[in-house]
């Protein structure tokens, strides 16, 4: 009985998806029928045009193979993903884009599983690229799943399946990286409008054989070359089918995308990185002799697990987070990668901006008004003009004055019950991390800015030094780390994730912090706010890092200074890239905003140069605070238009390369560099160039504020 319960309740998980999908697709097999059961277990390797393709193709097989899945954890993230994946006995493995070196265990274990069940019996399906399609053309490049499986059973039976017609659907990437669950809402919702049954419907057509020539005893290469040549003959168009019945049911036909030409010169990333790259990618592949324009796949046989080791290395020797590894196609971008210059690849589509973000207000120069605190000030502003937008990001949207008020005191009853009076923020610049900051400000804590770059050793000597106990940061941040092999659970601190907290939000606190954002401000204007307005660490070039605590005086003088120096507009706009734990990054992107009233837009990556000169684009930035080596990736990357609405860029951290400031100029001729110089104890401008008189190569003249006396090195006079 529990077996034919069991059975039954398969059945079921199978029956609805059909019913569903016939709704929207009309599906044909072809070739199927041909396939005999003999005892022996099938291995079924599909190409993966679409989201929704693991479902059809599943509800094709089950019924006469029931196949085992293997699928990505990412994609089975969902409470009713999960007992279905359980009851179909899915093999799970991680996504090492985002796993990182902790889940190649992972996956080698899901190749050990997918041996054991064929040996077991069971039938597989499994896809080959491992991922979706980026064009028309299936590209498995120099992955070992398949090749590692038939070596260790060359007797399995192969079947593979060429799928066509879902390319250009939106489950699909041919416009933009797809949501499973959020289109299969939006074909929920569209169901009533068509009646149900007419909707509109997509041919998708599956060719499926067993092939006598599969190359079984060939080598990886050899084996993805096979199945990249069955699977892209006669390539698929990219098709969009109306969504309504009205519209009609002809297809519409769009163009293939043209490949992005790639800037790959890396002549002036320094020949001590570029040695130290090449002598890494000969470890990692086993081969000599390496040009720059080898292909990491093709020319050296180097799949994702391989570019996991060297994202880990590129982290660990060049503290450059390499979060999107598929950007590294050739040495010559992985030599730029360690030289801060970062290749994409596939540019992640951006969120609309609203038109409020544009609004123009009365032309005046920003200053940072009269105040003891970043607190007092902020509320002040906030009360000149609450519904005006401050911040953005692409997870949050945008924020208005008001709306970041509301947010803290959503928030403000959960921080409360962090344990100390210094409590750890380590999060990528965003809005999060922003109302992260003010929220332990106004509990009268001191907020504690982490930098995960250091590793774990040094983040627990730096916490453990200051008595932090708790940490706030981001799942999706600690996983990354978690997959660079950082062993944050040795730090010793309990991390607090803000998903978790703002999940942990009740209804009703949500209500009352809606009315207070309306009605008073009292409690917030009569919170008792800590002297120390952030604690940051130095780089550690001296040992050990040492703790600096800033005052809320450090930060709004040199603030003054600052925006004085530099004539910020009310209606600048200003994108912020710089982590947050660096002086400058809070400084200059956090507390300038919360003071001035500076619109900020966010990007976490500054390596990203494309991505950066996309938002640039997209929120028409006018101020951007970063350092060479960020700018002249942006400047590499950028389409001719992007930056047009630059005007002003504030370098630091490095002297600027006479490179940098002509293709600034050829770029942005109105666009004006000024360098300067700073350090964490002095919140951290020291020095500053002039908008009337920038002089390239210098750093600049000392800020208003600062007392400062000559001294010669050598005589000390």
């Amino acid at each position: 009985p529990k077996l034919t319960c069991h059975m039954f309740i398969k059945k079921v998980i199978n029956l609805l998806p059909s019913l569903l999908l016939r709704l929207r697709y009309r599906i044909h097999f072809s070739g199927l029928d041909k396939i005999r059961t003999d005892g022996r277990p099938i291995l079924f390797l599909p190409n993966h045009q679409a989201l929704v393709d693991p479902v059809i193709v599943m509800n094709g097989l089950f019924k006469r193979f029931a196949p085992r899945p293997m699928a990505d954890e990412n994609q089975l993230n969902h409470p009713l993903l999960q007992p279905m994946a359980k009851m179909l006995g899915t093999i799970i493995i991680p996504d090492l884009s985002t796993s990182g070196r902790a889940g190649k265990d992972k996956v080698f274990a899901g190749l050990d599983e997918v041996v054991a069940g064929l040996k077991n019996g069971d039938n597989i399906l499994m896809y080959p690229s491992g991922r979706l399609c980026r064009s028309n053309l299936e590209r498995i490049g120099a992955n070992s799943g398949v090749a590692s499986i038939v070596h260790e059973l060359p007797d399995v039976r192969i079947v593979l399946l060429r799928i066509r017609g879902l390319w250009g659907s939106s489950f699909s990437r041919a416009h933009t990286v797809p949501s499973f669950f959020a289109h299969v809402k939006k074909h929920l919702l569209r169901l009533p409008a068509n009646g149900v049954f007419f909707m509109p419907r997509r041919d998708v057509s599956i060719e499926v054989i067993e092939p006598d020539d599969f190359p079984a005893t060939g080598d990886k290469q050899q084996i993805n070359r096979y199945l990249e040549d069955w699977y892209n003959q006669q390539p698929d168009r990219n098709t969009q089918i109306p969504y309504f019945w009205w519209q009609g049911s002809r297809p519409r036909y769009h163009h293939e995308p043209v490949a992005v030409a790639v800037d790959r010169d890396t002549s002036e990333i320094p020949a001590a990185t570029r040695s130290q790259v090449l002598e890494k990618l000969t470890e990692l592949s086993g081969i000599a002799e390496i040009r720059e324009g080898d292909s990491l796949a093709a020319d050296l046989g180097m799949d994702s697990l391989v570019l996991v080791e060297f994202g880990s290395w590129l982290q660990e020797e060049f503290g450059v987070s390499a979060e999107n590894l598929e950007g590294l196609q050739t040495v010559a971008d992985c030599i730029l990668a360690a030289g801060g210059i970062m290749p994409v690849m596939g540019a992640v589509p951006l969120q609309p901006v609203s038109g409020q973000w544009f609004d123009e207000v009365s032309e005046e120069t920003l200053s940072i008004p009269q105040g003891a605190t970043v607190a007092e000030i902020f509320l002040y502003l906030a009360r000149q003009n609450p519904d005006q937008i401050l911040l953005a990001d692409q997870i949050s949207g945008e924020k208005t004055w008001r709306q970041l008020i509301m947010a803290l005191y959503a928030l403000l009853p959960e921080i409360r019950k962090i344990r100390g009076q210094r409590v750890g923020i380590m999060m990528p610049g965003s809005v999060s991390a922003v109302i992260s900051w003010l929220a332990v400000m106004f509990t009268g804590r001191e907020p504690v800015m982490v930098n995960w770059t250091t590793g774990s050793g040094n983040m627990k000597y730096c916490l453990h030094s200051i008595g932090v106990e708790q940490v706030i940061t981001a799942r999706a941040l600690t996983e990354k780390l978690a997959g660079q092999g950082i062993d944050l659970a040795g730090v010793g601190v309990d991390w607090v994730y803000l998903e978790d907290v703002a999940a942990g939000i009740s209804a009703w606190q949500k209500i009352v912090a809606l009315v207070k954002s309306r009605l008073s401000w009292h409690d917030l204007e009569q919170a008792e706010i800590a002297e120390t307005a952030a604690i940051l660490f130095t780089s550690g070039s001296e040992a050990r890092p040492k703790a600096v605590p800033l005052t809320h005086s450090n930060f709004l003088a040199n603030g003054r200074d600052f925006a004085k120096v530099l004539s910020l507009s009310s209606n600048d706009r200003l994108l912020g890239i710089l982590p947050v734990f660096h002086s400058l990054g809070l400084a200059g992107t956090v507390i300038l905003p919360l003071c001035t009233g500076l619109r900020t837009v966010y990007w976490s990556n500054p390596t990203e140069g494309a991505q950066l000169a996309r938002m640039i684009g997209a929120y028409e930035t006018s101020v951007l605070i970063t350092t060479p080596t960020f700018l002249n990736g942006i400047l590499r990357a950028a389409e001719p238009d992007q930056l047009h609405s630059m005007r002003l860029v504030f370098s630091g951290a490095e002297k600027c390369p006479e490179h940098v400031f002509q293709s600034l100029h050829k770029m942005c001729p109105e666009a004006l560099l000024c360098e300067g110089y700073g350090v964490t104890e002095c919140a951290p401008v020291v020095t500053v160039n002039s908008l009337t008189d920038p002089r390239p190569g210098t750093i600049g003249r000392i800020m208003p504020s600062m007392e400062y006396v000559l001294l010669d090195p050598e005589t000390r006079e």
